[in-house]
């Protein structure tokens, strides 16, 4: 369930990044926070299944990765085969980080800052 909530903040990201380029009315300013603030959501509960580095850098290099492929292919910007190139790296690289990450690797008795002292740990 970890890896579902970080591909949905990756896809909710694509529309608040392009609702910060394009927003140009309250109602779209609107918009463009609510999305945020469910990608930030989701991003909250992928890092309580998941370690928070794995969340984050798998997060903005599938959304960055998203983002650059609309550009090229709706928007109109410039495609170079070293962009692609680069944008390939990065896919192999979120792919990689998912393949080499189990989904139980979050300790749960390490949750949001809230740290149990083991048995038999003594303070110094």
């Amino acid at each position: 369930m970890g890896w579902i909530y970080v591909f949905l903040a990756a896809f909710v990201e694509i529309f608040w990044v392009l609702g910060l380029k394009y927003s140009s009315n309250f109602l779209m300013w609107t918009g463009t926070v609510i999305t945020i603030i469910f990608s930030f959501y989701f991003i909250i509960k992928a890092c309580d299944l998941l370690p928070s580095g794995t969340v984050y850098a798998v997060f903005t290099g599938s959304g960055a990765a998203a983002i650059a492929i609309i550009d090229f292919t709706l928007l109109g910007a410039e495609f170079t085969t070293w962009k692609a190139f680069f944008i390939g790296l990065i896919i192999t690289g979120v792919v990689g980080i998912q393949l080499t990450t189990s989904s139980g690797g979050v300790d749960e008795t390490r949750g949001r800052g809230k740290l149990k002292k083991e048995e038999g740990q003594v303070d110094s």
